[in-house]
C-alpha cells in the first residue's frame, strides 16, 4: 500500500513538469500569434490608413525594433531577478499592447502599439525556451524545449484562423486585440510556477532549489544534480569578458550565427507576407490568400510535433542539416515558379507547393533546432546574458529582411529574391556541418565543461 502511495506521488510529481512547460510555453504562443496575426490584418490596415509600400513595410517591421530592445534588456533582467519573473513582465507587456495596437486611430499610435508587443516578444522568445531548459531532464529537454515551438507555431496558425474567420469584416482591431485572452492566462500562471532550480543555485538558495528539483523530477533523490549544477557554477564567470573569451568564442560564434541565419533564409517573409506571396501566385481575393496561409501555418506546426519527437532520438545536428536541404531546394523551385512570364494555374500551385516545403522545412530543422541550441550551450551564470546576445541578432536580422522583402521584389524581381534566400540557405548549411556541436543526450553542466576544456564543436556529441 506504502509502496502504491509512494509511486502514484512520483507519477504526480513527475507530470508537473509537463504543466511547468505548457504554462510557460504560452509565451511561445503569444509570440507566434502576433507574429502571424500581421499577415491577415495588413491587408485591411493598409487600406484603412492609405498606406504605401515603405509604410507598409515599416507598420509590419517595427515590431521588431521593440523585439531587439526587449532582446538587450531582457537577458540581464532574467540573469538578475530571475526567468519566471520576466515572463510575467512579457505577459503584462503583451496585454498591453495588443489592446493599444486593437484601439489605435493613427499610424503613429498603430506602430507604438506593435512596438510594446515587440518588446514582449523579444523578451518571451528567449525567457520562454531558457526557463523550459533549465527545469528539464536532459533526456527529454529537446522535446520540452521544443513545446515552445510548437506553441509558436500553434499560435501562427491560430492568428491565420482568426484572420481568416474575421476577413469578411475587415475587423483587423480584433484581430490584434484577442491576444490579450492567452496573455492575461501566461501572467496569472506563471505566478504559481516556481522559479528555475538552476537560477535559483546562481543566487546562492540551495533549499528552495533543492525544493523545485524535487517537485519537477518526481524524486528527492536530487543530490547529485544538485551538486553537479553548483560545481559547474563554480567554475564560470559572468561576464562579456568570459563570453567573448577564446573558451566560449565559439559557442557565441555559433548562437549569433544560426540567429542570423535563420532569419536571412526568408522564413519570415513567408510569416508576414504570406497572403502577399499567394496573391502574387494567383490567389488575388483576400480572403483565399489568407485561408491559403492556414495551410501553411498547419504544415508548420505539423512537422514542429515531428520535430519534436526526433531531436532527443535522431539529434540536432541531422534534422538541421536535413531541414536546410529542403529550404534550399524549394526556395529555388519557388524562384523557378515566379521565373515564368504569365504564372499559369498549374505552376501558381507548384509556388504553393514550393512554399509549404520550405516552411516544412523549416519546422523540422532551424525553427526549433535554433532556439534549443541556444538554451543549452551557454554557462549558467551568463546564459540569460548569452541568450539576449543571440536573441538581438536573430530580431535584428529578422527587421532587415522584413524592411527589405518588397523592395528587393521590386530590385530583383520574385525570383531573384527566392534564390538569394536560397544561395543564403546553402551557407547555412555549411556553417551548420562545419560548427554546429550535437547536445543530444548532455547535460547542460556537460556542455559547460566541454567549452571549458577547449573542445571544438563538433566533437561534443561524441563519446
Amino acid at each position: 500500500m506504502i509502496k502504491n502511495h509512494i509511486n502514484r506521488q512520483q507519477v504526480h510529481r513527475g507530470s508537473f513538469i509537463y504543466i511547468v512547460t505548457a504554462i510557460s510555453a504560452l509565451g511561445g504562443l503569444l509570440f507566434g500569434y502576433d507574429t502571424g496575426v500581421i499577415s491577415g490584418a495588413i491587408l485591411f490596415i493598409k487600406k484603412r490608413f492609405m498606406l504605401s509600400a515603405t509604410l507598409e513595410e515599416f507598420v509590419v517591421s517595427f515590431v521588431l525594433v521593440g523585439a531587439v530592445i526587449g532582446a538587450v534588456v531582457g537577458g540581464r533582467l532574467a540573469d538578475r531577478f530571475g526567468r519566471r519573473r520576466v515572463i510575467i513582465v512579457a505577459s503584462a507587456l503583451f496585454a498591453c499592447g495588443s489592446l493599444g495596437t486593437a484601439l489605435a486611430l493613427s499610424v503613429a499610435w498603430l506602430v507604438a502599439g506593435r512596438f510594446v508587443v515587440g518588446v514582449a516578444i523579444g523578451i518571451a522568445s528567449f525567457a520562454t525556451p531558457l526557463y523550459i531548459s533549465e527545469i528539464s531532464p536532459e533526456d527529454i529537454r529537446g522535446k520540452l524545449v521544443s513545446f515552445n515551438q510548437l506553441a509558436i507555431t500553434i499560435g501562427i496558425v491560430v492568428s491565420y484562423l482568426i484572420g481568416y474567420a474575421l476577413s469578411s469584416s475587415g475587423n483587423w482591431r480584433l484581430m490584434f486585440g484577442l491576444a490579450a485572452i492567452p496573455s492575461s492566462i501566461l501572467g496569472i500562471g506563471m505566478f504559481f510556477m516556481p522559479s528555475s532550480p538552476r537560477w535559483l543555485v546562481s543566487r546562492a538558495m540551495m533549499d528552495k532549489a533543492r525544493t523545485v528539483l524535487e517537485q519537477i523530477r518526481g524524486t528527492s533523490d536530487v543530490d547529485e544534480e544538485l551538486r553537479g549544477i553548483q560545481e559547474g557554477l563554480a567554475q564560470q564567470s559572468g561576464n562579456w569578458k568570459a563570453l567573448a573569451g577564446p573558451l566560449l568564442r565559439p559557442a557565441l560564434i555559433v548562437g549569433i550565427g544560426l540567429a542570423v541565419l535563420q532569419q536571412i533564409t526568408g522564413i519570415n517573409t513567408v510569416i508576414y507576407y504570406a497572403p502577399t506571396i499567394f496573391q502574387f501566385a494567383g490567389f488575388q481575393s483576400a480572403s483565399t490568400a489568407i485561408l491559403a496561409t492556414v495551410g501553411v501555418g498547419v504544415i508548420n506546426m505539423v512537422i514542429t510535433i515531428v520535430a519534436m519527437q526526433l531531436l532527443d532520438r535522431v539529434g540536432r545536428r541531422p534534422l538541421l542539416l536535413i531541414g536546410l536541404a529542403g529550404m534550399i531546394f524549394s526556395l529555388g523551385m519557388l524562384g523557378f515558379a515566379f521565373q515564368l512570364p504569365n504564372l499559369s494555374k498549374a505552376m501558381g500551385w507548384v509556388a504553393v507547393g514550393s512554399l509549404m516545403l520550405y516552411v516544412g522545412s523549416f519546422a523540422i530543422g532551424m525553427g526549433p533546432v535554433f532556439w534549443l541550441l541556444i538554451s543549452e550551450i551557454y554557462p549558467l551564470k551568463i546564459r540569460g546574458l548569452a541568450m539576449s546576445i543571440a536573441t538581438v541578432a536573430n530580431w535584428g536580422a529578422n527587421f532587415i529582411v522584413a524592411l527589405t522583402f518588397l523592395s528587393m521584389i521590386k530590385i530583383l524581381g520574385r525570383s531573384g529574391t527566392f534564390w538569394v534566400y536560397a544561395l543564403v540557405g546553402i551557407v547555412a548549411w555549411l556553417f551548420s556541418y562545419f560548427l554546429v556541436p550535437e547536445t543530444r543526450g548532455r547535460s547542460l553542466e556537460y556542455i559547460e565543461s566541454h567549452w571549458r576544456s577547449g573542445g571544438h564543436p563538433r566533437q561534443m556529441g561524441k563519446k
